[in-house]
């Protein structure tokens, strides 16, 4: 029988793993064997979390208040989690959801595949909801952009000396680079002016002719 270590993870500095671990001390974990960090749990690149790597052996047990203390990727928790009791062959123990324990029972009957499978269907959760909160946006988006709201950095004004400068370049008293140069704004700028400009008196003026 291996040794058991915990790990308990927050996302930042301000948040309490108190409660992480309590739960993993009533668990049997001892104090000292308790690895935790405040980083994001958006990969596995984190200080205590590559020094419990380095202490686990075959035959540890590694538990954790819940999947979501050890990442938040389920990409990468698959993996992880295949790394430690595939070939570390390292059990896992999930507190809060009994199903996921990979540790071999009296009887001999282990529960890594009921493991496998729980941690496969909560990734195919995960990923249908990831999916769907990008259709949502983007329906959302789309629905939003119907009503005439703008997305992204607010368009530049076009300064008062404007219209003096658009006559002075279409006149050819001044090049593009001239006219951009005096209105303090990039030359791709000034010419979507211009071609908005076009636009609109195209549009003036097929009003005009379906009106007559």
């Amino acid at each position: 029988m291996g040794n058991t270590y915990g790990y308990a993870r927050v996302s930042s500095r301000d948040q309490n793993l108190n409660r992480q671990i309590d739960a993993l001390i009533e668990f049997g974990v001892e104090r000292g064997c308790i690895f935790t960090d405040k980083a994001s749990g958006k990969d596995f690149q984190r200080p205590e979390y590559r020094r419990l790597l380095r202490q686990l052996v075959k035959g540890d047990v590694l538990a954790i208040k819940s999947i979501d203390r050890l990442g938040r990727n389920y990409d990468e928790i698959l993996e992880q989690w295949r790394y430690l009791t595939k070939e570390r062959d390292v059990a896992i123990v999930v507190l809060d959801m009994p199903l996921l324990d990979t540790r071999v029972r009296r009887e001999g009957i282990t529960n890594v595949l009921i493991s496998d499978i729980v941690l496969q269907l909560l990734s195919y959760v995960a990923q249908v909801e990831r999916e769907n909160i990008r259709q949502r946006q983007a329906e959302g988006i789309a629905a939003a952009r119907a009503r005439g709201v703008r997305f992204g950095r607010p368009r530049k004004k076009r300064p008062a000396q404007y219209e003096d400068t658009k006559e002075s370049y279409v006149s050819g008293k001044l090049t593009r680079r001239e006219a951009a140069l005096r209105l303090e704004v990039s030359i791709s700028t000034f010419d979507r002016w211009l071609k908005e400009d076009g636009a609109e008196r195209r549009k003036a003026h097929k009003c005009a002719l379906t009106q007559v």
